[in-house]
């Protein structure tokens, strides 16, 4: 196979080798619609740049069907363009030629946009181990020094696919992107700098859960510092762990990670480089801790630094569940220490990263061995986590999402039998949505599904909610 090359993209002017800025909108008007948005946010029915073109439909020349299943949804934030992209692939040939495909589509769904658009981050959802190789090898020649904060994790697609991709991509003429070295990308628009972190794993040679993740969230702080951050600025975090629920010296290995990233922060605290405690709340970075084939660990997060005055990190707690880091003893040495998720609220708009999110009621797990309630109720732990009246509880009146304001979501499922049944409610519940199904354990051994995602909504701080909180 050819190696593929981006040669036919449209060129960005002042551009450095590493970076991206002002871009000229495509010029050609052929499109696909199946390569139409599932969804468009924040930008009602239409959106113009500056220069006068129209997000919804201009695009360059592209292959008229593509054989991957895509779902996508096109967030205008002011003046940045942002897509969340879903890509499964057909079952069918082998992972170079899936990969391909899903490389394919991507391309195909960006180059409709109505600016230059580059892949920030990117997670590979891979059947098996073995295809990491070809698939990261076929991604390199993709994208050459252009590559994203890419994640490469063994939790096979639902539909029996040797992978699926989530990508994140981002473009407008206030967006400015650096790839600083691998595994770090950051992207500033607007008094914003976000700083995507990807593919930090321990050593092959370490293999105890706890010093697995003292050496990653080590060089988590590294790369941090690479890109002028720290601890600090962080606000969602996802810990793939392998053999999660697995003893490991007569403990599980998902309460010794616990126990590493308690004594993580508790360092970082005493070096500075983080405020667990900011006007009266609890600030830990929302956050997903699942399952992976094998016994490794892999890690990546999301960071966010502004001097903008209309910033507020909101970290929120949902009123059906106990808080994880206030967990008692017995579900851990150390509780967990995340936030069940993240609010950015700025200017006139919230963006919400929902940390995994399980049957957890109060602090208990529910519904047990039953796999249609269990995500019925992972549903209404976020539809109660998100709400208006949740914020107003939190003391932000005006903001809150509904389950139709997610703008895509993972589904990890635990036994491949139950995906029909548990992709049916999902569909039914969240309507036309990018979602990937993975099949991953559960940090607990009786939860049988976990639902992470993002929502985008816009902020009135002048709403009243016109109920009463839960």
């Amino acid at each position: 196979m050819i190696a593929p090359r981006n040669v036919d993209q449209a060129t960005p002017t002042n551009s450095p080798e590493t970076g991206l800025r002002s871009h000229p909108a495509p010029t050609h008007t052929a499109i696909c619609y199946r390569m139409e948005p599932t969804k468009r946010m924040l930008c009602g029915a239409e959106f113009k740049y500056p220069n006068g073109v129209c997000a919804a439909g201009n695009g360059n020349h592209m292959p008229p069907c593509l054989l991957c299943d895509q779902t996508h949804t096109a967030i205008n934030l002011e003046k940045v363009h942002r897509v969340a992209l879903m890509v499964t692939p057909q079952a069918t040939g082998d992972v170079t030629d899936q990969a391909w495909e899903a490389i394919s589509t991507i391309r195909a769904i960006l180059k409709q946009q109505a600016t230059q658009m580059a892949v920030t981050s990117q997670t590979i959802f891979l059947r098996r181990a073995e295809d990491e190789a070809p698939c990261r090898t076929l991604l390199q020649a993709y994208f050459r020094e252009r590559m994203p904060a890419t994640n490469f994790v063994v939790q096979p697609p639902c539909g029996g696919q040797a992978l699926a991709i989530e990508a994140w991509a981002v473009g407008g003429d206030d967006a400015e992107i650096q790839f600083l070295e691998p595994g770090i990308v950051t992207v500033a628009y607007d008094g914003l700098r976000w700083i995507h972190l990807g593919g930090i794993a321990p050593s092959p040679s370490v293999s105890t859960a706890y010093a697995q993740a003292k050496q990653a969230f080590d060089e988590m702080a590294r790369r941090l510092d690479v890109a002028g951050a720290s601890l600090q600025d962080v606000v969602r975090t996802w810990l793939y762990v392998g053999g999660i629920t697995e003893i490991e010296h007569d403990v599980e290995r998902y309460r010794e990670l616990n126990r590493a990233r308690t004594d993580f922060f508790t360092e970082q605290e005493a070096k500075g480089r983080m405020s667990v405690h900011r006007e009266g709340l609890a600030y830990y970075p929302a956050s997903t801790g699942i399952g992976m084939a094998g016994r490794g660990l892999l890690v990546s997060c999301l960071a966010l630094q502004s001097q903008r005055k209309d910033l507020r990190l909101l970290p929120l707690e949902n009123p059906l569940q106990t808080s994880a880091f206030q967990y008692a003893h017995r579900f851990s040495a150390k509780s967990p220490k995340f936030s069940r998720a993240m609010a950015v609220v700025v200017g006139d708009y919230v963006t919400t990263w929902i940390s995994g999110t399980a049957s957890i009621v109060n602090s208990e797990s529910v519904h047990l061995g039953d796999i249609e309630q269990q995500t019925e109720q992972t549903i209404d732990n976020i539809q109660n986590l998100i709400s208006r009246e949740n914020f107003e509880r939190h003391g932000v009146p005006g903001a809150g999402s509904e389950l139709r304001d997610l703008a895509k979501v993972r589904v990890y499922v635990k036994r491949p039998e139950d995906f029909a049944t548990c992709r049916a409610i999902c569909e039914r519940r969240f309507g036309p949505l990018p979602i990937i199904f993975a099949q991953a354990d559960v940090c607990r051994s009786e939860l049988l599904v976990e639902i992470e995602g993002v929502a985008f909504s816009r902020f009135n701080p002048t709403a009243v909610c016109s109920r009463g909180g839960a």
